[in-house]
């Protein structure tokens, strides 16, 4: 009578025994644990840089763009049939009027070549106001940012990034000097601090003036968004709603734009984020099925290879349950040492992503570890059970016979 302790001992012999077919079967099955480690933290670590992305904006944020995305179903700005009002700078500014809003930023953002002499290229302009530093936490490093005053009066200053400053000036002071932005001059009074991509911009690379002067610039005089803070965050709430009749009353009764906070999009985006995680993760075990259907046909192999060994173990009183049990472990030793080791693979892979890219916090959620191994364990099992069912049926003194 052999105990569980029999059983993995023998199991393991044999494994060690038939080295080409073990490690074929372990390498299948970590590659498909594998997988699952490394896509799951792609997954996660999207969610992750949107989540730290949109906390970087603060706290008690709106964000009021042009357009009705729940009566068209598109995009604000892409309505069916008629394009939406414009939303304008005096837009912007009537929102002051609220108690709950502590600042606002008008948003333009275009493309222009940025020239100083026979030096030029091309660079992302913004047009905003003083606010917009507070609002999305930048930090200028040289000079000062655009002044406070007049929004609707148009001002021949810029701010510009790390980048564009060393291209342009080299090692030459830019405070105080003149650049062209498209067809205008502009001074430059200050230079932000390198601070890296951040939602889609990389401030090292932008240019930023006063949102009069971008909508000259760009002959456009609609905004593209408004960022509004709010005082504090039980107000968030209330403010949305407040903002959306203010612009309804000043639209002529027309509830035209989408109010949104901050939370609401970051919620959006962590929910898309995760069911991809989830249906990349159920791509890569697929991986771990095409494994499981390895480990049984290599083992129905081994049952015609072994059938001499196991007619012996049957004539010496083995019973079927028994045969059966000594296939069930050694899948089950395959299936976990082909887990670890698929642990270990998809360790060094998530590794390697975060050298590469060390602003990405890729990172594997723990539920798609356990989820990993559990089902690579079920499946080594599962798929074994014909083998074993195929492996107990055998007479022992046929078995012999054909020996």
């Amino acid at each position: 009578m052999m105990n569980g302790t029999d059983l993995l001992r023998f199991s393991t012999r044999t494994l060690v025994g038939f080295r080409t077919r073990t490690i074929l079967m372990i390498v299948a099955m970590s590659i498909g644990v594998g997988a699952v480690v490394v896509l799951t933290a792609l997954g996660e670590g999207a969610r992750r840089y949107v989540v730290n992305e949109f906390s970087s904006l603060g706290t008690n944020l709106i964000i009021v763009l042009p357009g009705r995305t729940e009566t068209s179903g598109n995009l604000p700005g892409l309505m069916v049939g008629r394009s939406p009002r414009d939303l304008t700078l005096e837009d912007a500014l009537y929102l002051l009027r609220s108690p709950r809003v502590l600042r606002m930023a008008p948003l333009n953002i275009g493309t222009a070549e940025v020239s100083r002499g026979r030096l030029k290229r091309e660079a992302p302009i913004i047009g905003t106001t003083h606010e917009f530093k507070e609002i999305r936490g930048l930090e200028v490093g040289q000079g000062q940012f655009i002044p406070s005053g007049d929004p609707t009066a148009p001002q021949s200053i810029c701010v510009i990034g790390q980048n564009l400053s060393r291209e342009l000036f080299g090692t030459q002071q830019p405070i105080g000097q003149w650049l062209r932005i498209g067809e205008r001059r502009f001074r430059v009074i200050g230079v932000l601090a390198s601070k890296g991509r951040s939602l889609g911009f990389d401030t090292d690379e932008i240019a930023i003036i006063p949102v009069a002067s971008a909508q000259q610039l760009f002959n456009q005089p609609s905004l593209l968004r408004i960022f509004v803070e709010t005082r504090t965050r039980e107000s968030l709430e209330p403010a949305r709603a407040e903002i959306r009749k203010m612009l309804k009353d000043r639209h002529e009764g027309d509830e035209d734009v989408t109010v949104v906070t901050q939370d609401a999009v970051l919620a959006t985006f962590d929910r898309i984020l995760r069911t991809l995680t989830f249906a990349v993760g159920g791509i890569a075990a697929i991986s771990l099925a095409v494994a499981g259907i390895l480990t049984m046909n290599v083992m129905l192999i081994a049952v015609s290879q072994r059938t001499a060994e196991i007619g012996l173990m049957k004539a010496l009183g083995a019973s079927s349950r028994q045969v059966r049990n000594l296939f069930f472990a050694e899948a089950a030793v395959l299936s976990a040492v082909g887990a670890a080791a698929g642990l270990a693979i998809g360790a060094m892979g998530v590794l390697a992503i975060r050298q590469l890219y060390p602003q990405f916090p890729a990172a594997a959620p723990a539920w798609a570890v356990a989820a990993a191994v559990i089902t690579a364990s079920v499946t080594g099992v599962v798929f074994s059970l014909m083998p074993a069912r195929r492996a107990a049926r055998l007479d022992p003194v046929i078995s012999l016979a054909k020996r």
